[in-house]
């Protein structure tokens, strides 16, 4: 059965004024969802990536440079991301508007995963 990536984006700046109950409220709303997909057998995993912090890799010539990011500049950045089974993409998108992030700060982002053969 195909796999898919929920990529969820989320504003820079989106949480900069909640306090501890209302991130708590959030938090809630996200596992009940992951629960719920899970018990369907259709969720296979899933993280939040922390906000600050990583670096990212490029390619300059014959050289990899190695900066911090994502970018303090950027308005948006990917906050983490589940990892959904479905019978195609648009079960995978069907299961992607149900997910609490769509209605609390950002973008989903549905990527099929790409079987390798080896």
């Amino acid at each position: 059965m195909p796999r898919y990536m929920l990529l969820l984006h989320e504003s820079t700046t989106q949480d900069e004024d909640l306090g501890p109950e209302e991130i708590q409220a959030i938090i809630a709303r996200y596992v009940a969802w992951s629960d719920a997909l899970r018990a369907q057998g259709k969720l296979l995993g899933g993280e939040k990536l922390k906000d600050r912090g990583g670096r990212v890799l490029r390619r300059k010539g014959d050289e990899v440079v190695v900066r911090d990011g994502p970018y303090a500049e950027a308005k948006e950045l990917i906050g983490g991301y589940f990892l959904l089974e479905a019978t195609d993409e648009a079960e995978a998108v069907a299961l992607a508007r149900t997910c609490p992030h769509l209605e609390l700060c950002g973008t989903v982002e549905v990527r099929e995963i790409e079987e390798v053969t080896q």
